[in-house]
């Protein structure tokens, strides 16, 4: 089989990383979780200060990009790389809600998205690679083979993410983590920078009311048919 470049893009919670995680491992891919990588630069941020819920120091940041290093470690026990922010697992930490909050604003950086992009192309350049987020079909990787845009109502979406920090331990309430997913839906589609929106050429899925085997099923179906017709 030869191999090719899928990029999966849509909105938060929608379980896109879970669904490109089970593409890598059934294909024998590389993944890349891009959202992750603005997550650790988020934490980078609020770790030193640059942005809180009062401030955002969008210069400081750009001024310390350099001194971000940023990843992937494969962990063999979990079947998934991990998050590394200067040699530190961050894996956990970037996964909080407080994270959440502040993410799309340091994702709507210019300079943050530039040197970012530049590591995924990289990250890429041998195809054989799954990577979600938001801008991968449309200016990560606008020439893959196949793109996919997983949508579900902000709801479900909800639901899902407060049943994921609850069962972590995390203590949050349901009307914060809706309110967070409808905040980052309009930023993500609003910004001027790589806005979040549907590539012409990607199949759209709904998975509202899929479970994870029948979205899995569905996306593997349509990978196959296009790895062995090219």
């Amino acid at each position: 089989m030869k191999n090719i470049t899928i990029a999966i893009d849509g909105f938060s919670s929608t379980g896109k990383s879970t669904i490109a995680k089970q593409l890598a491992n059934k294909l024998l891919y590389v993944y890349v979780d891009s959202g992750a990588m603005y997550r650790a630069v988020t934490l980078y941020a609020m770790q030193h200060n640059i942005i809180s819920k009062d401030n955002f120091y969008v210069d400081k940041l750009i001024s310390d990009l350099e001194n971000i290093n940023l990843l992937f470690k494969f962990n063999s026990s979990l079947g998934f790389a991990e998050m590394y922010l200067n040699n530190v697992n961050v894996e956990k930490e970037i996964r909080t809600l407080e994270v959440s909050n502040y993410v799309s604003k340091v994702a709507e950086v210019s300079e943050v998205r530039k040197k970012l992009v530049e590591q995924q192309q990289q990250m890429g350049i041998n195809k054989g690679v799954v990577m979600d987020g938001r801008d991968i079909g449309t200016v990560v990787f606008p020439n893959a083979e196949l793109k996919f845009f997983i949508n579900a109502s902000a709801e479900k979406r909800a639901q899902r993410r407060f049943d994921e920090l609850i069962e972590r331990g995390d203590k949050v309430t349901f009307k914060e983590i809706l309110n967070n997913v409808q905040h980052r839906d309009h930023i993500d589609s609003t910004r001027e920078d790589s806005p979040l929106i549907n590539a012409e050429d990607a199949i759209e899925i709904d998975n509202s009311d899929m479970s994870l085997e029948e979205q899995f099923d569905l996306i593997y179906k349509i990978v196959l048919g296009k790895i062995n017709i090219i």
